[in-house]
């Protein structure tokens, strides 16, 4: 080959552009799991990127999230589980209840998973201990089964002179159990008859209000299920049909028009399950990750609902609120 024609060659590879996928760089994945539906959820997940943002990872720009939503259908978070684990994502973050983590664990061993729901994760067998995740697994546990008895003694503090009041549980979720026997145990505690009513679709969620007139109910206390939360707007517009009190898990509720709510915030327990999330992008392990505890719990009365109701709230209540909506 002649010296000019080499020179040619070596100066038109020069030039040659680039293929397109050599020019992309390769974001890392979260998958993102959940038993609720991406309409109802947008305040947990504006948490959950205020969280990863926290670490510098913005979606499109340095980190890629795949959607994975049950639509408050539980028997679809294993199909959705190993879809993601299919996919290879670099983290899973799971949220709705201990269903959704669950179906993460039973999927992979190996990715990382972020959970956040109101169980207790020890009990369900997802961490060895707080302190010691161990294995793949850690994130937020904002315990929201045991403030039951607390959400008892606050509507007894409402209708002291109630003599039975009622809950609504959904019995798909593993931690009904527990969360009745202790609101039973409280309730028996204050002299009070507590009536427990199932409901895991809509059709039984209204099935149970009207339940509730069939028990002299005089009050009732919505169970911290990630199913009903997502049916909140129907669950507080048929407390409202009906004229019965009702304390809630979460102030999701409040906002949709809910009486009262107690219970830890699902955006800051989001947040922190964010923050989790772009630690381990960055090469945290989740078992050198304890799982956390939010340490505030908010009181939030609905003061346009109570007047709308006809409810006397307290002023021992009002006082101690975190949050008065008016």
């Amino acid at each position: 080959m002649k010296r000019r024609e080499f020179t040619a060659l070596i100066g038109a590879a020069v030039v040659w552009p680039i293929p397109a996928h050599a020019q992309q760089r390769v974001l890392p994945v979260i998958g993102l799991l959940s038993s609720r539906s991406a309409e109802e959820s947008s305040s947990v997940l504006a948490a959950f990127h205020w969280g990863i943002g926290e670490l510098g990872y913005v979606e499109g720009k340095n980190v890629a999230i795949q959607y994975r939503w049950a639509e408050g259908d539980y028997d679809r978070l294993p199909g959705l589980s190993a879809d993601l684990v299919q996919r290879q994502v670099a983290v899973i973050v799971t949220f709705g209840g201990d269903v959704a983590a669950l179906a993460a664990k039973g999927a992979t061993s190996t990715i990382p998973i972020v959970f956040m729901n109101g169980s207790d994760p020890v009990a369900n067998g997802l961490v060895s201990t707080f302190a010691h995740p161990g294995g793949n697994v850690t994130g937020v546990s904002a315990y929201s089964g045991i403030l039951d008895a607390k959400r008892v003694e606050l509507l007894h503090e409402l209708i002291p002179n109630a003599t039975v009041i009622a809950e609504i549980v959904n019995p798909r979720l593993a931690e009904t159990k527990a969360r009745t026997a202790q609101a039973q145990a409280a309730a028996r505690d204050m002299g009070l008859q507590l009536q427990v009513l199932s409901a895991s679709n809509a059709s039984e969620i209204n099935g149970a209000f009207e339940s509730l007139v069939t028990h002299s109910a005089a009050g009732v206390i919505v169970s911290g299920d990630p199913f009903f939360v997502s049916r909140r707007v129907q669950i507080t517009a048929l407390a409202a049909q009906y004229a019965i009190p009702a304390i809630y898990a979460w102030r999701e509720y409040v906002t949709a028009g809910g009486l009262i709510s107690y219970g830890v915030s699902l955006a800051g327990a989001m947040r922190e399950a964010g923050i989790y999330a772009g630690r381990i992008l960055n090469g945290s392990k989740p078992a050198d990750l304890p799982v956390l505890q939010p340490g505030k719990l908010e009181l939030v009365i609905n003061l346009r609902a109570a007047n709308e109701q006809r409810i006397n709230i307290p002023v021992k209540l009002l006082v101690r609120a975190d949050e008065v909506v008016e």
